[in-house]
């Protein structure tokens, strides 16, 4: 597949740069594949295109305060985005380094709150192992003088309402530096409804990270890799799955996080671990068999996925008629329920 089958054209005019007030009142672009057909709904109204035995995946994942400013001995500023704990370095975590110039191994920063950090080396490539300096640990440090890392295509400030709006409101394992933004939509009153009619509710964890939003480079889709990510699937989420499909119940799973959660359980048959399960047209599902999603920047690799599941033709005429009706697009925008 080439890179521009995944390209459309998306107005800037149409990128959500605030959540709504209401997080069920977003909008609801219903797509029927068998029928190649769109219904336009709201979030609010989901539990009328679902029914009972359909059972919703959610990722419990809990976004960070990852992005942090700190400065060089030489007093230039550097902005670092804590990317994930390393299991294998008890204390140390990745991170993505923003600075004039790249930072050397044995490099001292020094936030503006108190505390230091130094720079131990390099994992790989953009990828900086950073240790404490001092008794406060990097979590700590996260927590007391970071920021939320808010996508590049929200061009404001953060507000300190993001810190509650850019979390899903059943949010609980921290460790994800971006939200699960397909998981935004939903509320307390959206769930008694759906358990109304009889769906039932079960979660995953995938701390989101720098591969889900990294940009595809590879001029043939094929050639991409994407950077593994930690998930984990509770054992009574594998018990709700396994009765679903013996049940005739569909699998909905709410963001592409959750899509690759689980297949790549499907494929491994692990609970836990990292993944980098790249999903993109020519792949075969194994248990997800409809999806709530946002809608996704040209040229990513959600948008692959998106197209994986649906079509490529279906999925770009889907944008299309969400631009015609002016929908909200990515992280903060509307939502689509691809069945």
């Amino acid at each position: 597949m080439r890179l521009e089958e995944l390209d459309y054209e998306l107005p800037e005019e149409l990128i959500a740069q605030e959540p709504l007030a209401d997080r069920d009142q977003a909008r609801l672009l219903v797509v029927d594949r068998k029928r190649r057909t769109f219904e336009h709904s709201r979030f609010y109204k989901l539990a009328r295109h679902l029914g009972e035995g359909d059972l919703l995946i959610l990722n419990d994942t809990r976004v960070v305060p990852a992005r942090i400013f700190a400065r060089k001995e030489s007093g230039g500023q550097v902005e670092l985005l804590m990317v994930r704990p390393m299991t294998e370095r008890p204390g140390a975590w990745l991170a993505m380094i923003r600075a004039h110039r790249p930072l050397k191994p044995g490099a001292r920063l020094t936030l503006d709150g108190g505390g230091a950090l130094r720079i131990a080396g390099y994992a790989r490539p953009g990828r900086a192992i950073v240790e404490s300096e001092g008794d406060v640990s990097i979590d700590q440090l996260i927590h007391g003088a970071g920021t939320l890392a808010l996508p590049h295509y929200i061009r404001r400030d953060v507000n300190p309402s993001d810190f509650d709006d850019y979390q899903t409101v059943y949010a609980e394992h921290e460790g994800a530096i971006a939200a699960p933004t397909a998981g935004l939509h939903f509320t307390e009153e959206t769930f008694a409804e759906l358990a109304r009619v009889g769906v039932r509710r079960a979660f995953v964890t995938l701390h989101i990270g720098p591969g889900t939003f990294a940009p595809l480079r590879a001029s043939e889709v094929e050639g991409h890799s994407m950077e593994a990510e930690w998930y984990t699937i509770p054992r009574e989420t594998a018990e709700a799955l396994d009765y679903a499909k013996r049940t005739g119940g569909r699998v909905v799973a709410v963001g592409t996080s959750c899509v690759r959660t689980l297949e790549s359980y499907a494929v491994t048959g692990d609970l836990d671990g990292f993944t980098g399960l790249f999903i993109f047209p020519g792949f075969r599902f194994k248990l997800v068999d409809a999806m709530v999603t946002n809608f996704h920047m040209p040229r990513s690799t959600p948008l692959a996925l998106v197209m994986a599941l649906a079509g490529r033709e279906l999925v770009l005429d889907a944008y299309r008629e969400a631009m015609r009706h002016r929908y909200r697009f990515l992280s903060y925008g509307d939502a689509m329920l691809i069945l």
